[in-house]
């Protein structure tokens, strides 16, 4: 099977959790996170992307990460490492590292979704509705972590019947081994695609001259 054109108008590239409590250097994640940050350059290659993907015409949607007091007060069964991320608050809402990473900062004509609590960048934000206003066929993914958020999301947008693409040098995770599982073992079962930054890039359909 040919690889897809990606026509521009129709492509979203969704940027999942650019946040300061990940990728700024005093993050409260970076001490766990921060090696593999390094070993996949993760930060200069989400700058690089999200760049070029402005040039092409693509729309770049934001989906971060977001907790405040009382958030799982719903959840009965509160995952572990949700519960950690509240009592040390991480992603907390109105604090310095929920905030973006300066240099992935939202640019005019970007879209910024509501922010979601879980793994999954659907369940309770406007994700869909914001890709459905703009006629979004191809969600292609990015962002932390590889595992969690990014897997999770791009689960939920193909049950919701976009076509995907996973961007296998514009991810990371906490530890090789889960980073691994996600780009061999998952990606290959939930995405229609799994390439890389300057393969999707090549394949995004011209603009028409103005």
């Amino acid at each position: 099977m040919s690889a897809p054109t990606y026509p521009h108008a129709r492509t979203a590239l969704v940027l999942i959790d650019p946040l300061n409590d990940f990728l700024a250097e005093d993050g409260k994640l970076s001490g766990q996170i921060g090696p593999m940050l390094e070993r996949t350059d993760l930060r200069a290659q989400l700058i690089r992307l999200a760049e070029a993907a402005r040039q092409a015409g693509v729309t770049v949607f934001y989906a971060p990460h977001g907790l405040h007091e009382g958030v799982f007060d719903d959840v009965r069964h509160v995952l572990p490492r949700f519960r950690f991320a509240v009592d040390n608050q991480v992603f907390w809402e109105g604090a310095y590292g929920a905030d973006f990473y300066p240099a992935l900062h939202p640019q005019e004509g970007d879209v910024v979704v509501s922010r979601h609590h879980m793994f999954d960048s659907f369940a309770g934000t406007d994700l869909q509705d914001q890709l459905a206003a703009r006629g979004i066929e191809y969600v292609v993914l990015a962002g932390l972590t590889s595992q969690t958020c990014v897997e999770g999301t791009g689960r939920h947008a193909l049950e919701a019947g976009y076509h995907v693409t996973f961007l296998t040098d514009a991810v990371a995770e906490f530890t090789e081994e889960a980073h691994r599982a996600a780009l061999e073992i998952s990606y290959p079962t939930y995405g229609h695609e799994v390439t890389t930054i300057d393969e999707f890039l090549a394949a995004v359909e011209a603009s028409p001259a103005p």
